[in-house]
């Protein structure tokens, strides 16, 4: 059983497929072990789920991104190791209720989504469509609109399938840095103003990812911890390594773990291109990092056992493939948990 899941022959890419539904690869049995003994309170997942890049992986043949945009989700949650994954779409236009709902539809009852907040309060800069800031934002961190645009919406569309709300809060200008008292309160202010999300989804937290170090404070942890949010360990070249954001969750400890597996440092901070350009298709791992892997698992490892939630999701742009990457790591976690 044990074979095809270290088997490091290629897989052959099925063929293009004509229809209009999305079907799942079959199943490894080696992966429906390998889940089987991971903790219950661990989930597992990628980031967005439109790459045809995943034939074979994650779909019984290659579709076009499209149809994986709008019917690839059903396929993607019946992959053995997929508990959960980010919809990252909301990050550049809040969703509705109905997108929401429409999306709790197509996953199993046991599933968890992790949601990015809308651009709209989580970056201090209006941004054309290349990404330049143009002015700065009257909207980044309004209370109001994050609870109106965004955590409702969230809560009542996908109900007891959310699993974390991300407010990713965006780099900020360089002038803004030296503001971060202020931005804590006004961060402060935005949490508490969020309703208590448990009566609907009992498994649902507040997490807040940041890609300035600058944020990493006491008034920070004390903002995060009287409102009942945790932080969103972001895995980011914009980051320090993991092992020096441990810290914080130390801090916070104990609750529940929200990671999000962006960048591998050797693209630098500004190198999304540089990996998208090297990793595309998106087929097989280009830059393995073992380390945070390692040291990730143990963090997993040591929340999940203690009765804690854990989400954990992981982009293509980590090493190459993120249901690859995903399978390593699942791998690790194991093998962690059996030394």
């Amino acid at each position: 059983m044990q074979d095809s899941l270290f088997n490091d022959e290629p897989t052959p890419k099925p063929s293009k497929k004509s229809g209009k539904t999305v079907e799942p690869a079959t199943p490894d049995p080696a992966l429906i072990d390998l889940a089987d003994k991971l903790p219950t309170h661990l989930r597992l997942g990628t980031s967005s789920w439109n790459y045809p890049g995943w034939a074979g992986l994650v779909w019984d043949g290659e579709y076009p991104e499209t149809s994986l945009s709008r019917q690839g989700l059903q396929a993607y949650a019946q992959h053995p190791l997929f508990r959960t994954v980010s919809i990252d779409r909301s990050f550049y236009r809040p969703l509705n209720v109905a997108q929401f709902a429409e999306y709790a539809s197509q996953v199993p009852p046991d599933f968890r989504f992790v949601v990015k907040a809308p651009s709209l309060v989580t970056d201090a800069l209006v941004r054309d469509e290349s990404g330049r800031g143009m002015r700065p934002n009257s909207h980044f961190l309004d209370a109001a609109q994050a609870v109106q645009l965004f955590v409702e919406p969230a809560l009542e569309g996908l109900g007891h399938r959310l699993g974390a709300l991300v407010f990713q809060i965006s780099p900020l200008p360089g002038h803004w840095l030296m503001r971060m008292p202020e931005l804590i309160n006004r961060l402060h202010t935005l949490l508490k103003a969020i309703p208590n999300l448990n009566a609907i989804a009992p498994d649902g937290v507040v997490a807040v990812e940041v890609r300035d170090p600058q944020w990493l404070t006491p008034a920070f942890v004390n903002a995060l911890r009287d409102t009942g949010a945790t932080y969103c360990m972001g895995l980011h070249a914009k980051m320090p390594r993991i092992a020096e954001q441990l810290p914080i969750l130390r801090a916070l400890w104990p609750g529940p773990l929200v990671c999000r597996w962006n960048l591998n440092p050797l693209h630098g901070a500004y190198g999304y291109e540089d990996a998208q350009q090297q990793y595309s298709p998106y087929d097989k791992i280009i830059d393995p990092d073992p380390e945070t892997r390692e040291v990730l698992a143990r963090v997993i490892t040591g929340t999940a056992n203690a009765g804690h939630n854990v989400y954990v999701t992981l982009s293509n742009k980590a090493e190459g493939s993120a249901p690859l990457s995903v399978i390593e790591l699942a791998k690790t976690i194991h093998s962690s948990r059996s030394d």
